[in-house]
């Protein structure tokens, strides 16, 4: 599960489009069972076919949504106190590090005399940004010390390391086999994609993260094979299209901090992707949102999911910064999950509940469920809009989906499902492995 949260609401224009144009400035959802589901379905399985249906789909319920991401917090601060606190909303942080945007050199000053000390910087070049990290004092409590440098700094922006939960990630370089030249791409920041998965055959994937070592995540996995998956179970909405693939994980108990995402969607802006998918959630983040404001304005699209709250919760980030494709699950029927978040911050919906996707090792196949599963398909659908940035084409590229979406009324936006439903036909029903 990937989370995030930060509070800004994403403001309704005619298509929420044209704002776009002119702007200036995670955890898996859920644990799902793996599902004991054919690799392929060929002459060879032609045994297994004739077994029992129980045989090859699980029957075990899955597990209610709509508070998975608060236990899975609580979780991981249970166990990992070591490496974790929660900050004054409870959310999950990097325990005594606190993040600064680009600050100044009198900052840091200020900063070292409080008791802080710079413990890594990040050069996010093609933001034309620094990201600092600060360690706080032992005894020190972090709260106390970002509310202190606000106030030392009022120009400034630091904030928490907050936590997107999954499996952090370290900056590294591009590995694997690289996109060929001129084929367009799409982005995925998550856990770690599993390339060697038969889905996967043939595509071009390039990834980024954890130091060279490949750390497969059972989300990050489903996400991306719902993006550009193919083979004769599973395809995805962009099977043509190549990924680039940042995780921000590793494996780590506090890993898919801030400080990665930004990192991540540093080395994508460098990549030249035009649409992103962000499948975490979480709480609001000014340094996050800084990032996030500065590659829309280098106009890419981040796609992201809305999350499985429920819907009287509080929006989660990024989905509701603005600007963002938040993205919200459906069912077969076309109705939204009962544990989706509403509101103004959902621009679309596509399928998130009875289907099918990727899973790292045995068996390859699992049934998913959550609005985490519903933003790979909009984002792959919009990649083919939007080979690389461009403002004014990122625009046109909403308003086309925008008008392809089913269920929707004309001119307006719904808070359930936004501008209506998109790849409806892309879900991969559990029913079409047994």
């Amino acid at each position: 599960m990937k989370f995030l949260l930060v509070n800004i609401k994403k403001p309704r224009t005619a298509l929420a489009i044209a704002a776009l144009a002119a702007a200036g400035p995670a955890c898996a959802q859920l644990g799902l069972p793996r599902l004991p589901l054919p690799q392929q379905i060929g002459p060879v399985e032609l045994e297994r076919l004739r077994r029992p249906a129980e045989q090859l789909l699980q029957r075990a319920p899955l597990p209610e949504l709509g508070g998975l991401r608060l236990d899975t917090v609580r979780a991981l601060l249970r166990r990992h106190p070591a490496l974790l606190e929660a900050d004054p909303r409870g959310e999950p942080a990097v325990r005594g590090e606190v993040l600064a945007w680009s600050p100044s050199t009198a900052a840091l000053e200020a900063a070292a005399q409080a008791g802080l000390v710079v413990v890594r910087e990040e050069a996010l070049a093609a933001l034309h940004e620094r990201l600092v990290v600060l360690r706080v004092p032992a005894g020190a409590a972090t709260a106390e010390l970002v509310e202190r440098l606000r106030v030392l700094d009022p120009q400034g922006i630091y904030d928490f390391n907050h936590v997107y939960t999954g499996s952090g990630a370290a900056p590294g370089v591009p590995e694997g086999r690289g996109a060929a030249q001129g084929v367009r791409g799409v982005g995925l920041v998550d856990g770690g994609v599993d390339a060697a998965h038969p889905v996967f055959g043939g595509a071009a994937v390039t990834r980024w993260g954890c130091g060279g070592r490949h750390v497969p995540d059972a989300h990050g996995t489903a996400v991306a094979a719902l993006m550009v998956g193919r083979s004769e179970v599973l395809r995805g909405a962009a099977p043509e299209a190549a990924l680039y693939a940042a995780d921000v994980y590793c494996g780590d108990p506090a890993g898919g901090a801030a400080d990665r995402i930004a990192a991540a969607l540093d080395w994508l802006a460098r990549q030249q992707v035009g649409v992103i998918n962000i499948s975490l959630v979480g709480p609001p983040n000014a340094l996050l949102g800084r990032a996030v404001a500065a590659m829309q304005e280098r106009g890419h699209l981040l796609v992201a999911a809305v999350g499985n709250d429920g819907p009287g919760a509080p929006p989660l980030y990024p989905a509701s910064y603005r600007g963002v494709v938040g993205v919200t699950g459906v069912d077969r029927r076309g109705k939204p999950l009962p544990e989706a978040a509403r509101g103004p911050q959902v621009m679309f919906a596509a399928p998130g509940s009875q289907m099918v996707s990727a899973a790292p090792g045995a068996p390859p196949y699992r049934q998913v469920r959550g609005t985490s599963f519903a933003a790979p398909i909009v984002a792959a659908l919009l990649a083919g809009r939007l080979p690389k940035p461009d403002r004014l084409a990122a625009a046109a590229a909403l308003k086309d989906l925008a008008a392809e979406a089913a269920g929707g009324k004309p001119g307006s936006v719904s808070n359930e499902t936004g501008y209506g439903i998109v790849g409806a036909s892309l879900r991969t029903d559990p029913s079409a492995l047994r």
